[in-house]
């Protein structure tokens, strides 16, 4: 039981660094059909760039299926991955993009730098120059700042709407 817990939250971990190292270099990669829905305005309930949850989602059912027919401990890892897209559907669409049908804005704590991170993470136009690729880790906004003024020479080109959160940009 231990051991299969431990897998659990150790998926939970490696997901979050996979999806670092999958949305710089995938979503904003070759994968920017997809994702480029991410960084616009939505129109309607869902975005091309859920296809992405879509994938993970069956990769993660299949896992638990043959884990159960004998396959250990692929279940352990299907629920992992399960439990990380629980997170993330809490933290990233929930919190950060407001896909709930009530809007909360944190004030402090973790919650906030998450939200900051995202929201700086859509601080410019199109697929390059973009900073924080973690869905559930957010680096220090400092750091976060200071990356983006190497990387534009100074304030990014910001778009006229925050495709974060799907309001009038502030700036």
């Amino acid at each position: 039981m231990l051991l299969n817990t431990l897998i659990v939250v150790a998926t939970v971990v490696f997901m979050e660094l996979f999806s670092i190292v999958a949305h710089k270099y995938i979503m904003h990669g070759f994968g920017w059909g997809w994702h480029r829905s991410h960084h616009e305005p939505r129109t309607g309930w869902f975005e091309k760039n859920d296809l992405y949850a879509v994938v993970f989602a069956g990769v993660a059912i299949a896992l638990i299926w043959f884990g159960t027919e004998g396959v250990w401990p692929l279940q352990w890892i299907g629920a992992g991955m399960t439990a990380y897209g629980f997170l993330y559907f809490v933290a990233h669409d929930g919190l950060v993009h407001q896909r709930w049908p009530f809007k909360y804005t944190p004030r402090s704590g973790y919650a906030k730098r998450l939200y900051q991170a995202h929201r700086m993470h859509h601080a410019v136009e199109g697929k390059d120059g973009a900073v924080s690729f973690g869905f559930l880790y957010a680096p220090p906004v400092a750091t976060l700042k200071r990356q983006l003024q190497a990387l534009h020479g100074g304030a990014p080109r910001r778009p006229s709407r925050d495709a974060a959160t799907d309001r009038q940009d502030a700036a």
